[in-house]
């Protein structure tokens, strides 16, 4: 009997990539795979890493995962292994300066989303502080360059200092969280009007000239959208992976998977998609309402192979915390979107398979 390409994907699928819960098929990673009649299959593995043995690693596993299917006589493996820095262009390598100062961050999460209002930047928020609850020292750049707005989410006021020995800026730290946006250092009420080259020079200096220090994670909010904000940080910063934020409407679903493919193209894990807004509970029957439909981000997770992370609900003390400074997680931590928010937190170290007792017993 022939060896068919679902036989080998199928294989392929117990392959874990090292680190990380997810297998090299549903990553993307597998490319170019082909089989002839004599048994011979050939593939190519495609991926980012910064350490050298993981390829190594990965086509073995995946030679002694293929050569067990019947019928198969040989397997060739491929590897195609970028520096994890490296996006699809390379003028835009990352620094020198920016791997050491980005070196101490063990983990860094990149929030997006297809399209605006679907509440990126407060998922962005609530993640970082959820993930401080759960004891690990956290950071958050925001990354929205023409809409900064974690200055106002977490209530920071006032303007970051310069450390006079190194020349860095000191982020601004409140609820526990490193931060940094262009919204601490520009006019509230002056629009940012600038081209992308103007954008992509920002972003470097957060990366380089902000002292982060040593963190477990950084918390990265990108900006709605695949342009100029989104691909500067996909190629200088070594990304972990990143979360997709929905809600469950059908156009915003739509924007989410090309948020995903974006990604994916430039071999960034996806850890999967968080439904926001999911759904709403009466306040004085407790009946639950679905106002914006149910179940597309689980289908949507499923149709492309990532993992649904949960559903957050609607709640106006999510809106209220956001524009006083005392995001939800903080305020009301046994609300049920503050536990939708902690529960998002601890799959995203699933994903990254990272001890939850590590940073707190530091």
């Amino acid at each position: 009997m022939a060896v068919s390409e679902q036989q080998v994907l199928d294989a392929l699928k117990n392959v874990k990539f090292p680190g990380l819960s997810r297998d090299i098929v549903s990553f993307g990673f597998v490319r170019d795979l082909k089989i002839d009649e004599k048994g011979e299959v050939a593939f190519s593995i495609h991926f980012q890493t910064e350490n050298p043995d993981i390829g190594r690693q990965l086509s073995r596993e995946a030679q002694e995962a293929v050569m067990k299917i019947p019928g198969v006589d040989h397997v060739h493996v491929r590897l195609d292994v970028a520096p994890k820095t490296a996006g699809p262009q390379a003028g835009n390598l990352s620094s020198p300066a920016q791997l050491k100062n980005l070196e101490r961050i063990k983990y860094k999460i990149a929030v997006a989303s297809g399209k605006g209002g679907v509440g990126k930047s407060t998922v962005s928020t609530n993640l970082s502080i959820a993930l401080k609850s759960l004891g690990f020292s956290v950071g958050l750049l925001d990354a929205d360059i023409y809409g900064p707005s974690q200055q106002m989410m977490l209530g920071i006021t006032g303007r970051p200092q310069i450390d006079e020995t190194d020349e860095k800026i000191i982020p601004m730290e409140r609820h526990g969280i490193k931060t940094m946006s262009l919204g601490l250092i520009t006019d509230p009420d002056t629009p940012v009007i600038w081209r992308g080259p103007m954008v992509m020079k920002a972003l470097d200096q957060f990366l380089v000239d902000v002292k982060w220090g040593e963190l477990d994670f950084m918390v990265i909010d990108l900006p709605p959208g695949t342009g100029d904000a989104q691909l500067t940080v996909t190629q200088k910063v070594p990304l972990t992976g990143a979360v997709i934020v929905t809600t469950p409407q059908d156009v915003a679903l739509i924007d989410a998977r090309k948020g995903l493919a974006m990604f994916r193209k430039v071999n960034v894990p996806v850890l999967g998609i968080i439904e926001n807004m999911s759904y709403f509970i009466c306040r004085h029957c407790g009946e639950r309402e679905e106002i914006f439909g149910h179940g597309g981000g689980k289908k949507t997770a499923e149709m492309l192979g990532v993992p649904f992370l949960g559903e957050v609900p609607i709640d106006p003390k999510v809106v209220i915390g956001g524009d006083s400074g005392e995001p939800i997680v903080s305020a009301d931590p046994s609300s049920p979107a503050s536990q939708a928010f902690v529960r998002l937190a601890e799959q995203v170290l699933e994903q990254v398979q990272h001890p939850v007792s590590a940073s707190a017993n530091r």
